[in-house]
């Protein structure tokens, strides 16, 4: 697989392979928004604060606001932390916490 998805970025501009790994990024965290949710056996239904119709809508987002995120996690009863890091070419130096809630 790792093969193919080289193959068809040699074909791809840096900038083409850049969005599309924004995106698959995007589409990612959509899948394990839900699946942290099933793994804490809530149902979209008993959610806190939130009515099951839009947390469908907030499980299928592929981006959203911070304070919307922080209050689906908050509902599920976890946190949330966020790490900046220097891109490759500075990965020498260390992340750091640029929130956390």
């Amino acid at each position: 697989m790792k093969d193919a998805i080289k193959k068809m970025e040699s074909k791809m501009s840096a900038e083409s392979v850049r969005r599309a790994r924004i995106k698959a990024e995007q589409d990612i965290m959509a899948i394990r928004l839900a699946q942290l949710r099933e793994e804490r056996n809530v149902k979209q239904s008993e959610m806190a604060n939130f009515t099951q119709s839009s947390v469908s809508k907030i499980e299928k987002r592929k981006d959203m606001k911070i304070s919307t995120l922080i209050d689906y996690l908050d509902s599920l009863g976890m946190g949330l932390e966020i790490i900046t890091y220097p891109k490759p070419a500075l990965a020498r130096k260390r992340g750091k916490v640029l929130l956390k809630v």
